[in-house]
């Protein structure tokens, strides 16, 4: 059985244009990607369930019960693929404006930004990543970061700042997104100065991380790290004999389509090894 949740897909339900999966040299949407991929499990007997899982609980025989929109299913293995939703400040402005200018993906919408002033939220190698990818379309692209220093690595610095159309506001925190049916501007502090200030931009990208969707396996006691994410003990076999692991939701290095698909090769391995010796 394979529940699918609210958005069947992920995060690759949000991208447009994915060009690093293998078998496709002129890459695939990733909508369109994400239907191939049900098709070919359904084609093999999975069950798909359109329901949201509400937990995972272990039970005192050793299978598991999986609640779904307040009905229960019995199993003796769960692979846990529930990846990770992109973080943002959580401004009010900010939820009221999103698709309407804010985003969390520079390669799902940075193509509307055509030759319009944009910024992004950050100080890592994700906010590097996407105010590269935002020159391509946009005409010029600021980097507000809350430090005077960047966890980014230093080749994905370098290349930001050797990029022309990209500036950086260090020591910097939005406090207010401007606009009402789009974006127009955000309100700015300088941390160290306090002084504050306006920005005029069409375009708001947050890239401050993610956070893996692990709330629910709590009460099954699956190990997690202090960011949530979860830890494989042995290959992708959870603390917890029975649940298996793959994907972003204990991934926080590559987060790629590819290494994820990968993982969950491993883990229906390793579940289908598990299950013949509990036989």
């Amino acid at each position: 059985m394979l529940f699918e949740g609210s958005e069947p897909g992920g995060q690759l339900l949000t991208t447009t244009d994915v060009e690093n999966y293998p078998g496709f040299p002129k890459g695939i949407l990733g909508p369109e990607l994400m239907s191939a991929c049900k098709e070919q499990a359904k084609r093999f007997g999975t069950e798909i369930i359109g329901a949201i899982v509400d937990s995972v609980r272990l039970n005192a025989d050793g299978t598991y019960t999986v609640t779904a929109n307040k009905k229960e299913y019995q199993t003796k293995a769960v692979i846990l693929s529930t990846g990770a939703s992109a973080r943002r400040l959580g401004l009010e402005s900010e939820k009221a404006l999103f698709g309407k200018g804010v985003s969390a993906c520079a390669t799902c919408d940075g193509f509307f930004f055509k030759e319009k002033n944009v910024m992004v939220v950050g100080g890592g190698d994700s906010a590097m990543e996407e105010a590269n990818f935002l020159t391509k379309f946009a005409s010029h692209v600021t980097v507000i970061h809350r430090s005077d220093t960047f966890r980014a690595s230093k080749i994905m610095l370098k290349r930001a700042e050797s990029n022309p159309k990209i500036s950086f506001l260090k020591n910097t925190v939005v406090t207010e997104v401007l606009g009402t049916e789009n974006v127009t501007g955000v309100k700015l502090l300088n941390s160290v100065t306090n002084e504050a200030s306006e920005l005029a931009v069409q375009g708001y990208f947050v890239a401050i991380g993610h956070t893996p969707v692990t709330n629910i396996f709590k009460e099954a006691g699956v190990e997690t790290d202090e960011r949530g994410y979860i830890i494989p003990k042995v290959f992708t076999e959870t603390n917890i004999s029975g649940v298996f692991v793959a994907g972003d939701v204990h991934d926080h290095r590559y987060r790629q389509a590819v290494t994820a698909a990968g993982e969950g090769c491993k883990a229906a391995l390793d579940v289908e090894k598990y299950l013949a010796n509990q036989e």
